[in-house]
């Protein structure tokens, strides 16, 4: 069984290869910006590839994956078994057009790889769950491709967008001013723009209320 985005291998795992190239970088900007203590939870985890190797590396946090698709649940309760993590909980079947989310407070959410291939009401609505969840300290991490003031990073960039709304006219390379202002309406401010490898980036959001 195959999805556009990963593979099912023979012991039931999906699999994303650019998951594994890129949670090390991801990892080390979030070990400068989490909190040591409290509960991240992960919109739209997928394989459970990025939450297993970050709750490895980030112990003192209790991490919630979560996940509209059955399948990558499965995936995601699977590795967690098979790591023996203690700090991992069971994902959450949660669609980020859900309203209200069913979570309580936590300290940070990760938005890995989401944005471009969701309409835009799905932005609107992270930002919306994110306001209502975050703590006074919190923090939203976000991670992919951007284009900056309507300009494209990159020529490789400029072509995934091109195929991102050739399958999907809702679907698209966001730019990073939009999603800052919209962050800026629910007290969401952007504090920092990492660049990361293959033309992505991590914006690091922090609410002043």
């Amino acid at each position: 069984m195959t999805k556009p985005y990963g593979e099912k291998d023979a012991g039931g795992l999906w699999n994303i290869p650019a998951a594994d190239r890129n949670k090390e970088p991801i990892l080390a900007v979030l070990q400068s910006v989490l909190p040591t203590r409290g509960l991240v939870v992960e919109v739209a985890s997928g394989t459970g590839q990025h939450v297993i190797h970050f709750a490895k590396n980030l112990g003192g946090l209790t991490w919630l994956p979560s996940d509209p698709d059955a399948e990558f649940r499965k995936s995601i309760e699977k590795r967690t078994r098979d790591s023996g993590l203690k700090n991992v909980r069971k994902p959450l079947n949660l669609d980020v057009l859900d309203n209200p989310w069913p979570v309580g407070e936590a300290s940070a959410v990760l938005c890995i790889n989401m944005i471009h291939v969701a309409p835009w009401k799905a932005t609107r609505a992270l930002i919306h769950g994110v306001e209502h969840i975050l703590s006074e300290e919190g923090v939203l991490f976000m991670y992919g491709p951007y284009r900056r003031s309507g300009t494209h990073t990159a020529p490789s960039n400029e072509a995934f967008d091109v195929r991102l709304r050739d399958q999907n006219p809702d679907w698209g390379i966001r730019d990073l001013e939009d999603v800052e202002k919209l962050g800026e309406r629910v007290g969401l401010f952007l504090d920092a723009v990492v660049e990361m490898p293959a033309n992505n980036l991590s914006l690091v959001f922090r609410l002043q209320r």
